[in-house]
């Protein structure tokens, strides 16, 4: 026991400077913000879960991220399936290929989604040319979404990644040589293992859409408000601090409830299986 008391000693110098600099904001910012009280934040809260005008702001975040989420697990997944089953010289190769948008600016990456969705952009002039008329795409709930799932896909791929690479391929081998057809054996063998990262990807994807603010606030502009662009604008236009903390809070409840609905999945699939 005395050997163990310096080791968690070294702890405590590292956990104090993490509540100093990141507790100690969060908990100044969600409770008691400048010119503000607990008491202000949680009126401000009930007029913000109670104001037409603000729930289809919350709706549509909502909305936007479960959409960004599915998406990016249903393109993410294939592809680190299909990297972690190509041959070790080429695997390696496709995941840098795979992340490489993460070296890339967010900023830039926005703007080429309003070059293409713009009014002269690239699907406008396809629609002219097909007789359809000129298509509109930009500063629609459409363009975040695409753009949120570009930003994002590369963390789920990376998520998926991480359990496909750690299983023993042999095992789905084994089913298939059992009788299992291709599809059935994917589902029983290769699904319930890489469970787990499918989750913490839907999680981080999750909790980065709710929280985004640059493609947002470039593809939505002010007519699809986001939560997340709607804080900005109480900080920065207003600077209604009580209610932008109010915000703040609905974000951060959004996010702890993925998470734990995250983990709960996760305990019942390694119960069942």
């Amino acid at each position: 026991m005395l050997r163990r008391v310096p080791m968690a000693a070294l702890l405590i110098p590292g956990l104090a400077v993490l509540l100093f600099a990141f507790g100690h904001p969060v908990a100044a910012t969600l409770a008691w913000p400048p010119d503000g009280d607990p008491a202000t934040v949680a009126r401000e809260t009930g007029s913000l879960l109670t104001d037409p005008y603000l729930l289809p702001v919350i709706a549509r975040t909502v909305r936007v991220s479960v959409l960004t989420t599915a998406i990016c697990l249903l393109l993410g997944f294939p592809v680190a399936y299909l990297i972690s089953r190509a041959p070790a010289r080429w695997s390696g190769r496709l995941l840098v290929l795979a992340i490489f948008p993460l070296l890339l600016n967010t900023v830039v990456r926005t703007y080429g989604w309003i070059v293409v969705l713009g009014g002269n952009g690239l699907i406008s002039r396809a629609g002219e040319a097909l007789g359809l008329g000129r298509v509109q795409l930009l500063y629609t709930e459409t363009a975040i979404v695409l753009g949120l799932v570009q930003l994002f896909l590369p963390l789920m791929i990376l998520s998926c990644y991480s359990s496909l690479s750690q299983q023993d391929h042999r095992l789905e081998e084994a089913a298939r040589g059992l009788g299992s057809s291709a599809g059935r054996a994917f589902r029983t063998v290769v699904l319930p293992l890489a469970a787990p990262g499918a989750l913490v990807g839907c999680t981080l994807v999750f909790a980065g859409a709710v929280t985004a603010f640059t493609t947002p606030q470039l593809l939505g502009g002010t007519r699809e408000r986001l939560l997340s662009t709607l804080l900005y604008s109480r900080v920065n236009v207003s600077l209604d601090w009580p209610s932008a903390s109010a915000i703040a809070l609905v974000m951060t409840v959004l996010v702890l409830a993925v998470s734990a609905l995250s983990g709960r999945l996760g305990k019942i699939g390694s119960t069942s299986s």
